[in-house]
């Protein structure tokens, strides 16, 4: 039997997305399945979205928009859709992230997140949130989307050693992921610096942080904690951690040197030859 809960459109992005769903394809006179045909998924998949029960992805909604000629609208909601999936405590870093036009980032631990592949995301969250793991996926891809658009920001990483030699996922995924910084790197806009274990005590001792820079509006410090994360705007932070992050960079190396590292480590520790991991 068909699933036809009512759904309060006031409450949340997805009970709203859900509900133009039903209405618009009651208004074009397809039922679930026959829409499900057109979009190239299950009729039980189109009433899980139109429930709430289910996020819808990108592709998903392209292809609504498509199918019941709604002008982009599909496509629109999507991106708050997702953005609502991410964890209530990070997303007001999520939207000044997406507004900034400078971002600084030091990571002790892992890939900075708009830099994550989706495989490597995957393995990443499946740690917290095994239960929600395609939604907290698909979040995490769309968050990236700001590093496509016509004027992204400059983001500026700096990443530990041991980014590199921490496996998330199986060497295959941090094969893939590597390969992806390379790629990155390629961009004039992205700047990928690697921290040697060489160089011993330095400035990021204390853990992860990112530095946002705006048009108009005061620096942002963020730092990710236990179960949330911290920001402020303090102008003594802002002062000391950017006097940090300089010298993070100086003490890392160059583009070129770390090109050749991220390079090395991918081909010794997850290279595909047999007996080549090195420690």
């Amino acid at each position: 039997m068909v699933n036809i809960r009512s759904l309060d459109p006031s409450a949340s992005p997805l009970d709203y997305y859900g509900a133009e769903l039903r209405r618009l394809r009651e208004e074009a006179g397809l039922n679930q399945q026959q829409l499900g045909d057109i979009v190239f998924c299950t009729a039980s998949l189109i009433g899980q979205i139109e429930t709430a029960k289910k996020v819808p992805t990108r592709e998903f909604s392209e292809r609504l928009d498509a199918a019941l000629m709604t002008g982009g609208l599909f496509s629109r909601l999507v991106g708050l859709v997702l953005k609502s999936q991410l964890p209530t405590w990070f997303q007001p870093y999520a939207e000044l992230e997406a507004k900034a036009t400078y971002i600084s980032t030091y990571q002790a631990q892992l890939v900075y997140g708009l830099l994550q592949t989706e495989e490597y995301a995957r393995a990443v969250l499946s740690v917290d949130h095994p239960d929600r793991l395609d939604e907290m996926v698909a979040a995490r891809m769309e968050r990236q989307r700001i590093l496509e658009r016509e004027h992204p920001p400059v983001l500026c990483v700096v990443l530990d050693e041991a980014v590199l030699r921490l496996e998330i996922g199986g060497r295959e995924v941090m094969r893939s992921q590597l390969q992806g910084l390379l790629r990155c790197m390629q961009r004039e806009w992205i700047q990928i610096q690697v921290l040697p274990f060489a160089v011993g005590q330095h400035a990021g001792m204390m853990g992860s942080f990112t530095l946002l820079r705006f048009d108009g509006d005061p620096d942002l410090f963020y730092a990710p904690v236990y179960g949330g994360g911290h920001m402020t705007a303090n102008s003594q932070v802002i002062r000391e951690r950017f006097v940090g992050y300089a010298h993070l960079q100086a003490s890392a190396l160059s583009r070129e040197d770390s090109a050749a590292l991220i390079t090395h480590v991918m081909e010794e520790r997850y290279g595909n030859r047999p007996g080549s991991a090195v420690a």
